[in-house]
């Protein structure tokens, strides 16, 4: 068996147009089968015709009158057969010949060229037909079937149509199979020509997509794999730059301190111990912070969705920060319909909340104002949580969702990142709009396939 799979699809196409050429000469073969039994058949009857007028001519002269038999062997000779009539003694009565030479000249002119498009086919014999009147033998007819030329010709010129049907349509068989192998396994060959290239570490590797078939899907679903693929290892080397560069920095004052203890410069009082204990919590954040947007990045695959009434449920996360708005000075509201459910992981969802909010709060100083807002707009449910704080500047917000970027001093950087990622991974999307000294206001806005609105 061949292994190519364009050697397959050219042996298929190439049986398939055998298999239609064939059926095309079979059908041929039967066509002018039926059509010389037809022919045969309308002869048979034209002999019948015949007998029936020579048994009708013998009753009205009570015998064989020749001139009479000469003129029905004319007849017979127009219709597609020589006859040869005997009497009941065997005697030859008439034929053919004998009729012809009867003819004046003009009718004989009239005649021939019409005999002349029949011809004796090899091989063929007189076939008896007895004749009979009132029961009663009355002499015999022979009949020798003479071939239609019309007939060889129509025969002839079918079979080379027939012939040059074959070589045409078969050479254009051919060609159209080449060219359609190629056509459909060219895709699937650039398929596989990028498929290996990923495998050997080329995550760039692409494939053109042309059509609207399902190669061309297979194809667009490949190009959004290999993208993925690329988008995440490019994000895998970045948060292990990332994490190699924020662990650097507590890691080196470690070591520091460490080696002024152990030459002596730096005493080992409760001071420096406490200060490398610091150190130690700050590698424990960042290790969390991995940890916790690692988990982020797998929410898809577990989250436990179900439905959520959001009023009650976004009242009791602000009842968490009631005491620290109140000691910050800040006032909290929150503004959402009764009854509006949501299809979300609960536990995730509120730790989107709870993020949002925790950077509200450290961006509002005293007497300003945080919101939570909930509603549905253009078939989404959202959730808008914003304050009258700092804000963002400009430079910074196509930054603001990428691990470790930070705004401020303090924290690691992974805070939005992290409620990116568990946005994304209920479906939904995150906006932000902020004005640099006048407030941010973030909303996470969900599909309508997590939506449900009960009255």
């Amino acid at each position: 068996m061949p292994k190519s799979l364009y050697i397959k699809f050219l042996v298929l196409l190439l049986s398939v147009s055998i298999i239609a050429l064939s059926a095309a000469l079979f059908l041929r073969e039967l066509m002018i089968k039926d059509f010389r039994e037809y022919l045969e058949g309308e002869l048979e009857d034209r002999v019948y015709w015949v007998m029936a007028d020579l048994e009708g001519t013998y009753e009205k002269y009570s015998g064989w009158n020749k001139e009479v038999i000469g003129e029905d062997a004319i007849w017979a000779l127009m219709l597609g057969f020589e006859i040869r009539i005997f009497d009941i003694d065997g005697s030859l009565v008439m034929n053919t010949e004998k009729a012809l030479g009867t003819l004046s000249p003009l009718v004989k002119k009239r005649v021939m060229p019409i005999s002349e498009l029949r011809a004796v086919e090899k091989g063929s014999r007189f076939l008896p037909y007895p004749l009979f009147l009132r029961g009663k033998e009355i002499g015999s007819l022979e009949v020798r079937f003479l071939k239609p030329r019309k007939e060889n010709i129509f025969i002839e010129r079918s079979n080379r149509f027939l012939l040059f049907s074959l070589f045409g349509l078969g050479g254009l068989a051919v060609l159209l199979s080449v060219i359609f192998s190629r056509k459909l396994t060219y895709p699937i060959k650039r398929l596989a020509s990028a498929a290996k290239a990923i495998s050997e570490g080329n995550l760039k590797s692409r494939v053109n997509i042309s059509g609207n078939d399902e190669i061309s899907e297979l194809s667009a679903t490949f190009n959004k794999m290999s993208k993925t693929l690329e988008m995440q290892e490019s994000l895998r080397k970045k948060l292990i730059s990332n994490t190699a560069h924020e662990l650097r920095t507590p890691l080196g004052a470690m070591r520091g301190e460490l080696e002024g203890m152990i030459d002596g410069f730096i005493p080992m009082d409760k001071e420096h111990l406490q200060s490398l204990y610091e150190e130690t919590g700050r590698l424990k954040n960042i290790l969390e912070g991995i940890e916790e947007l690692s988990q982020a990045q797998a929410s898809a695959l577990s989250l436990r969705k179900q439905q959520i009434e959001l009023k009650p449920f976004l009242e009791s996360i602000l009842d968490r920060f009631n005491k620290l708005f109140f000691d910050k000075g800040i006032s909290a509201e929150l503004r959402c319909r009764e009854k509006l459910m949501i299809y979300a992981d609960p536990d995730r969802l509120s730790q989107i909340v709870v993020n949002l909010l925790s950077n509200a709060l450290k961006a509002t100083d005293k007497g300003g104002k945080v919101w939570i807002s909930a509603g549905i707009k253009n078939s989404e449910v959202f959730i808008e949580i914003g304050d009258t704080g700092h804000g963002i500047k400009e430079k910074d917000l196509p930054f603001i969702f990428e691990r470790f970027y930070k705004i401020s001093e303090g924290g690691l950087g992974l805070g939005l990142a992290i409620v990116k990622e568990l946005v994304d991974a209920h479906g939904g999307r995150i906006e932000v709009k902020s004005g640099y000294g006048k407030g941010a206001v973030f909303t996470v806005y969900m599909p309508s396939d997590y939506l449900y609105n009960s009255s």
